[in-house]
Formats: structure tokens, sequence, C-alpha cells
């Protein structure tokens, strides 16, 4: 289950960090998830902090499962 926690964790980061870079540079358009998502137009910025905090919410959360 650490395991688990962690690779969503990455997905996560990498995709909020994504989003911002696009935002703020125009960068990597077609890699977001954040920008493809319809629901999330005009505040992609606030979708991208989301997934970053989301992100080290999901790195506790593995951290605090005992492994084994």
């Amino acid at each position: 289950m650490k395991q688990v926690l962690e690779f969503l964790g990455v997905i996560a980061l990498l995709q909020g960090g994504v989003g911002l870079v696009h935002e703020f540079t125009g960068w990597m358009r077609d890699w977001g998830l954040v920008q493809r998502l319809g629901l999330l137009d005009g505040r992609e910025i606030y979708g991208s902090v989301a997934l970053l905090v989301l992100s080290f919410a999901l790195f506790a959360a593995a951290e605090s499962r005992k492994t084994g």
C-alpha cells in the first residue's frame, strides 16, 4: 500500500508541476491533465496547486504506513 501511495504522490506531483509550468510559461501544453479537464477552465492554477498539496498529503500518508 505504501508503494501505491508513493506512486500516486509522484503522479500528482508531476501533474501539478506540469500544470504550473504550462500556466506560467506556456510550455508542455500536451502533458498536463489539468488543462484537459473542462471542469477547471479558468482555474487551472488552483487545480495544479491542489494536485501539489495532494501529492504532499499522499507522501505523508505513505510515510506513516508501516512497512511489512
